[in-house]
């Protein structure tokens, strides 16, 4: 249950970078271009990009039945292509039911308990990572959405109150980094904007 929080924590610090980036939007600088050659062109290559085992076994979770509803995910939502373009982009988003922000991830599941009448997947498992790569997959391309919804306010605020924090020993938070020294290399890595996506 804490990585979960820790992960729509994290997903709500990125959207938050992501508002309230101090770079204009003519400067703004995705992470890929940071990225060699050589792990470019493997993530531009579909047959040559390992996250794409994921998204084929996903696949074929989406149309495998599961539950005491035996009901597959393309039941209830049919082509993926169609239905789950964009959906990516929306999360994190608000939920009604938890009062609260939630992930791609936690709604796959919500849909699974609640549809299926199927056991959630355990958080970080094959199955789950698969399932979210290839709705995430749908959504390629789609600019992120997050922050439009009203209920969503107060939980990006926080997130954004968690970038701008300092702490530790040296004092610093992620804006001090992302947002100050971005384009620069710490320790031979790249410290980029910190964007969300690539």
């Amino acid at each position: 249950m804490t990585g979960r929080f820790l992960v729509i924590g994290l997903a709500l610090v990125f959207a938050a970078s992501y508002a309230a980036a101090q770079v204009g939007s003519e400067k703004r600088r995705s992470g890929y271009q940071d990225m060699g050659e050589a792990l470019q062109k493997m993530q531009d290559d579909d047959t040559a990009n390992p996250g794409m085992l994921f998204v084929q076994l996903g696949s074929k979770l989406w149309a495998k039945a599961a539950g005491a509803a035996d009901k597959s995910c393309a039941d209830c939502h049919g082509a993926a292509s169609a239905s789950m373009k964009g959906v990516a982009a929306r999360y994190p988003a608000f939920d009604k039911a938890t009062g609260g922000p939630i992930d791609l991830e936690q709604r796959i599941n919500s849909c699974r308990t609640s549809h299926q009448q199927a056991a959630s997947l355990p958080f970080e498992s094959r199955e789950l990572l698969a399932l979210t790569a290839f709705v995430a997959r749908q959504s390629q391309g789609v600019p992120i959405e997050t922050g439009t919804d009203p209920q969503l306010a107060p939980f990006i605020e926080k997130g954004r109150e968690r970038y701008m924090q300092r702490q530790g020993q040296l004092n610093l938070g992620c804006a001090n980094c992302h947002d100050d020294n971005w384009d620069k290399r710490l320790a031979g890595s790249a410290i980029t904007q910190g964007h969300p996506t690539g």
